[in-house]
């Protein structure tokens, strides 16, 4: 296994830092950050992986910068080995805190090699903490579920979402990555959407009242277009923006 070292001189030059803050900003300069992500990485955190005791003491501030901030959202799981102490656990990290989409990929590489290697799975795809097995066999696919279930707790103290975790036949569709993905195409989620068109109705109204620029609103509707173009959306994008007409106010 590779172990990361000497990396805190490099996650803390200027260059660097300036170049984080502007792919940070990108697209979303006009409202709050939106998502709270949820993951435990506690004790070899990502520690088996990086060996930099200064990168390691940065993302530990980090995880302590979001202790409890899912307190009142989490429900206790006990993993094997946990004693009554683990109720105190932190868990949680800040609001839009990017560092968890990297972690993620760190983190959930062990689970990536136990689908490989263990259950051999041949079309196995994650992107963060979302994962997707394909199979001919319902049979083999509970089997897998079963078996992923107990590595995570076991190795990664992990549970799965208990109902977005399913079996289910690719001619109905399943949710991967923002869309629903089809034999034949793909469509955003009817949630992305409405959230869409929400931000999308408030920006107007900030706009009309001379709150936001019309270059930041082209900015922020040209981040969601890039991103609801990887489905078959044209009809969809062409029904909202002409029941949303954009009206810009005169200097």
């Amino acid at each position: 296994m590779k172990t990361y070292k000497n990396l805190y001189p490099r996650i803390v030059s200027f260059p660097n830092l300036y170049k984080a803050f502007r792919a940070a900003r990108k697209g979303k300069r006009d409202r709050a950050a939106v998502s709270a992500f949820e993951f435990d990485l506690e004790g070899n955190l990502l520690a088996r992986r990086i060996g930099d005791a200064q990168t390691m003491w940065l993302v530990d501030q980090i995880l302590n910068s979001g202790a409890g901030i899912l307190a009142d959202e989490y429900t206790m799981t006990y993993f094997p080995g946990d004693d009554l102490f683990a109720v105190l656990r932190p868990r949680g990290l800040p609001i839009g805190n990017l560092t968890s989409q990297f972690w993620a990929n760190v983190y959930l590489h062990e689970l990536d090699k136990f689908a490989k290697h263990e259950l051999r799975c041949s079309a196995y795809l994650r992107y963060m903490d979302d994962f997707v097995l394909f199979a001919d066999s319902k049979r083999e696919l509970h089997i897998w579920r079963a078996q992923i279930e107990a590595f995570l707790a076991t190795h990664l103290r992990l549970v799965m979402h208990p109902r977005k975790s399913t079996v289910i036949p690719t001619r109905t569709g399943l949710d991967f990555c923002g869309f629903r993905l089809y034999p034949t195409h793909r469509r955003l989620r009817r949630s992305a959407i409405r959230r869409f068109v929400r931000r999308f109705r408030r920006q107007r109204e900030l706009l009309a009242q001379g709150e936001m620029t019309l270059a930041e609103l082209t900015t922020s509707i040209s981040s969601w277009i890039a991103h609801a173009e990887h489905g078959d959306t044209w009809r969809l994008r062409e029904r909202i923006f002409n029941d949303y007409p954009l009206r810009v106010p005169y200097e």
